[in-house]
């Protein structure tokens, strides 16, 4: 039960309904499709955003999520200077990732860097590396080192 794949021909007359679909809000029950990566280019969906994620960041999400409240909704000269005199450990994952975004939004979707500001940003938790210490009596405990995906969302203020 394969799903149909509308051509771009199709995508360019619907556009103005499609947009208009997922631009409101959707409930859970309600959930329109997923749009094929074709699809979402032709409509030009994402273009007004600067992603970048880190996977497996050697970070606990929990210390991660610290740095990145304090960081929300801020603007990007504002959000660099934070993390750049934050003591957090997280802040130097942090300052590579803001760059990335900022980069990704100027150079590859054509924004304003001036009007730019942290709209997402959220830390998930990763796999743990497991290892183990010795104890007294040939015991052993465990050690988690945690990771975490981080990602963070800029867009234009309007």
């Amino acid at each position: 039960m394969g799903k149909k794949v509308m051509s771009k021909e199709e995508l360019l007359e619907k556009k103005d309904t499609l947009l208009e679909q997922y631009a409101k809000p959707q409930r859970k029950s309600k959930k329109l499709r997923v749009l094929t990566k074709k699809e979402r280019k032709v409509l030009g969906i994402g273009k007004d955003v600067g992603r970048a994620n880190v996977k497996h960041a050697r970070v606990s999400a929990r210390k991660a999520k610290l740095v990145l409240d304090i960081i929300r909704n801020k603007g990007i000269d504002e959000a660099t200077a934070i993390v750049s005199y934050s003591s957090r450990n997280a802040s130097e994952i942090l300052a590579k990732l803001l760059k990335s975004a900022e980069a990704n939004a100027v150079n590859n979707n054509g924004l304003d860097r001036e009007k730019l500001y942290v709209a997402e940003c959220f830390a998930d938790q990763g796999p743990t590396l497991k290892r183990i210490m010795p104890r007294a009596q040939g015991r052993a405990f465990r050690i988690r080192k945690r990771t975490s995906h981080i990602t963070l969302v800029l867009k234009e203020r309007a």
